[in-house]
């Protein structure tokens, strides 16, 4: 039996925008609920739905403790993080689709 992912994500609203951090068991799902409206009060409001960082995790400790050091660590440090892999914050949205091989 195949033990289940997590992913640790963060959307911004544009670069260096405003960030949110968040955490799932099926990205594609969350994302899009995201993108649509539908995930949270303050990523609707900010108008926070480009996907631009994210890491999966073997298990649901690992994702936890990785959210939690996204939440105390200060904001330069998650611009580095993203910054990293994504320097335009380009909404890797259609990448994550893609990979995952499903359509919303």
């Amino acid at each position: 039996m195949k033990e289940k992912n997590f992913y640790i994500y963060m959307l911004a609203s544009k670069k260096n925008g405003t960030i949110y951090k968040g955490m799932t068991s099926d990205l594609i799902s969350r994302i899009s609920q995201h993108k649509f409206d539908n995930g949270s009060k303050f990523t609707s409001q900010y108008e926070v739905k480009r996907l631009v960082w994210y890491k999966e995790c073997g298990n649901w400790e690992d994702a936890v403790s990785w959210e939690k050091r996204l939440r105390r660590y200060p904001r330069q440090w998650k611009v580095n993080l993203i910054e990293e892999g994504n320097p335009d914050w380009l909404d890797l949205w259609d990448e994550v689709n893609g990979l995952h091989g499903q359509a919303v």
